[in-house]
């Protein structure tokens, strides 16, 4: 009797989700999911994340968690897994929204084994009763959705993201799949480490999107830019977002738009959420042609038909930008991509960069009134018993962890630790992790500086930032076309991308890209730094590390 063959990823794909086939990536994950192994998959806004882990989890058995971090986002997961083409399995959500009567029904209907897959958000294990529920049928699969929020690096961190570690051991230590659209090799690390990931296969696939047009307009002058990006708008192709760097700027561009004859609408984190509700609705529904926005905008918005991407302020880190710039061109057709550029802009950023500073005597103060407590206590009780605002204090307890002074429970209580190392000296490490968050925060922001001053492909900068090393030309970014990069592309490139090298300062680092005559290196401690090659190799700055 013949041996039946085994069905495909493909096959599978066809037969659940009716797709005629899937993307490199996609399959690489589904596979590496299938063979129960923790997955790290990179890939690009709009690549089909979301039908990785509902294609692995309808073959293998049991529950799946998802942790998503918006309720507008786990709602559109969901309802994508209720259509009619999609055979799956049942798809719930527990939330703020819903009432406790059906929260009850939810977890119910899970201990049973009736859902397949289970939403959450963060904070929901904030619950005590979440955790014991989840115990009661521990999940096969737990799914981190946008897992960049997890890294202190990225660009959209959330401190409630940081005990899905301690969830997911839990929980009996499920295999995990983190999901996120942009994660330069330092954020990936931290998501592995945070996670407590077992010999994780990382894939990264599809950085790539020729379709974007990329380009950045130089000026000296705010008004000139002002006027100038007025007039570029009205010649562009709608819909469009243009991303500002403050709440103020988001209302008077929008006003200056509406003036000139532009359909534009404000959105930002300041506004009432029906309000932020009523504005991104006005832009998916094509009733705004361009969304002036904040970072606050974003996540999770699919809008297919998104023609351009503008940056009126320089972004924060060149992971922001990637994220943002992701979210045009997604039906495939061309968008513009343009980034109106003032140095100016820079200190803006380095303003927001700087504050958040840690001091010594607060770090032990808080150590002390944990280990006073009698029994395990939330973060919002704590906050009364000192003068730190929550944020600060969410801060310090996180590296308190990372030192062994303290330890967290799922539902995000924390307690002292039993054998803790000396306060003093444990602060003084917080203090230099702190120094060298800061540090590599604005070596970030001097990579996106580096961007918007880069005389090479502008695409190839991009896709190496990423791990992706490319030596082509695009042909197609602003200096492409205009002969920079190619002139620039013939330069003297002694060590290879992605190597390891030493500096007598800095210590092991890894190098990254060329930008004419300067190399650029991630160090491990202190973050991006750009160096003239030829100072470097006249004085031996530089050793490779075998």
């Amino acid at each position: 009797m013949a041996r039946k063959r085994p069905v495909s990823i493909q096959q599978l794909a066809q037969t659940h989700l009716g797709y005629d086939d899937l993307r490199p990536g996609q399959e690489a994950a589904i596979a590496s999911v299938l063979e129960h192994c923790d997955t790290l998959a990179v890939m690009p806004t709009g690549s089909g994340k979301s039908a990785i882990y509902q294609l692995a989890a309808a073959n293998i058995p049991g529950s799946t968690i998802v942790v998503s971090p918006l309720l507008a986002l786990q709602k559109d997961q969901v309802d994508s897994i209720a259509q009619d083409d999609i055979d799956v399995g049942y798809a719930a959500v527990v939330n703020s929204t819903i009432t406790g009567c059906e929260r009850a029904k939810i977890f119910d209907r899970w201990r049973n084994g009736e859902i397949e897959f289970l939403f959450l958000a963060p904070e929901q294990f904030n619950n005590a009763d979440t955790i014991e529920h989840l115990q009661a049928a521990p999940p096969s699969l737990f799914v981190i959705d946008e897992a960049h929020c997890i890294s202190e690096w990225g660009h959209s961190f959330r401190p409630d993201y940081l005990r899905l570690g301690t969830v997911i051991e839990a929980l009996g230590h499920p295999t995990t799949l983190a999901l996120t659209a942009t994660a330069s090799p330092p954020v990936r690390e931290e998501i592995m480490q945070r996670l407590g990931m077992k010999n994780p296969r990382i894939i990264v696939k599809e950085f790539d999107r020729p379709n974007l047009r990329l380009a950045v307009e130089n000026y000296d002058d705010e008004d000139e830019k002002r006027e100038i990006f007025l007039k570029r708008i009205q010649q562009l192709t709608k819909p469009g977002i243009v991303y500002v760097a403050t709440r103020k700027i988001t209302e008077s561009l929008a006003a200056a738009l509406n003036e000139v004859g532009v359909q534009a609408i404000a959105y930002h984190a300041g506004l009432k959420t029906k309000e932020r509700e009523q504005a991104q609705n006005a832009f998916m529904s094509d009733e705004a042609e361009v969304i002036v926005a904040t970072t606050a905008f974003g996540m999770g918005v699919d809008k297919p038909n998104v023609r351009f991407v503008l940056h009126y302020h320089i972004s924060d880190s060149i992971d922001s930008y990637y994220q943002e710039i992701g979210r045009a061109g997604r039906d495939g057709d061309s968008a513009n991509i343009i980034l109106f550029y003032t140095p100016d802009d820079l200190n803006l950023r380095k303003f927001f960069s700087g504050g958040g500073k840690l001091d010594a005597e607060k770090v032990i103060e808080l150590a002390k009134i944990v280990r006073q407590q009698s029994e395990p206590i939330h973060p919002k009780a704590l906050k009364p018993l000192t003068d730190l605002s929550q944020s600060k204090l969410k801060c310090i307890l996180n590296q308190l962890e990372l030192v062994n002074v303290v330890k967290t429970l799922p539902t995000g209580e924390v307690f002292a630790n039993d054998n803790p190392p000396d306060l003093e000296q444990a602060a003084q490490e917080v203090l230099h992790a702190q120094e060298r968050k800061t540090k590599v925060e604005r070596s970030r922001l001097e990579m996106m500086r580096g961007y918007a001053e880069v005389q090479d492909c502008r695409r190839k900068y991009l896709l190496n930032y990423f791990g992706d090393p490319r030596e082509e030309l695009c042909g197609y970014c602003d200096n492409c076309n205009s002969g920079i990069a190619t002139q620039q592309n013939a330069r003297r490139k002694p060590y290879k991308l992605n190597s390891r090298i030493l500096h007598k300062s800095w210590g092991e680092g890894t190098v990254m890209r060329y930008e004419g005559d300067k190399i650029v290196i991630l160090f491990d401690e202190v973050g991006y730094k750009t160096i003239s090659l030829e100072a470097a190799l006249l004085r031996g700055l530089l050793q490779r590390v075998e």
